[in-house]
């Protein structure tokens, strides 16, 4: 699993006064940031090899500004070119969103997805919920 701390920020804050939920999946895509090093080390854009397909969020409680969210994210499945992340965020110890997202392997020049190198699978598996 992969952990990333995210401090709210007053702007992401809506008239309700909680963290809007557009800011959900934003919140989700920096705590892959670790898994995107994976494939791209350099982050180069140039290079960029993770492509999304799918994405989806469950909203299971409300967040609030002035407290620390964790992002969670495991590897839920890993297939030859792609694979299917499950991430959850926590504040306070309380499960306030959960979501998949699917990726896949992909090469920009030639328009084609690749499969998933070795190296990289192994270092996927430690990850696997």
């Amino acid at each position: 699993m992969y952990t990333t701390i995210i401090e709210p920020r007053v702007s992401e804050t809506d008239g309700v006064g909680h963290i809007n939920n557009t800011t959900i999946p934003i919140w989700f895509e920096a705590g892959r940031n670790q898994l995107f090093k994976l494939f791209m080390p350099d982050s180069s854009f140039q290079n960029w090899k993770m492509i999304i397909l799918n994405m989806n969020v469950d909203f299971v409680d409300q967040i609030y500004f002035g407290q620390d969210v964790k992002v969670y994210t495991w590897v839920k499945r890993i297939g030859n070119t792609s694979l299917e992340l499950y991430e959850e965020l926590h504040q306070k110890d309380r499960l306030c969103a959960r979501g998949t997202a699917v990726y896949v392997n992909y090469h920009l020049e030639r328009k084609t997805s690749e499969p998933i190198p070795e190296n990289i699978r192994v270092e996927l598996q430690k990850h696997l919920k």
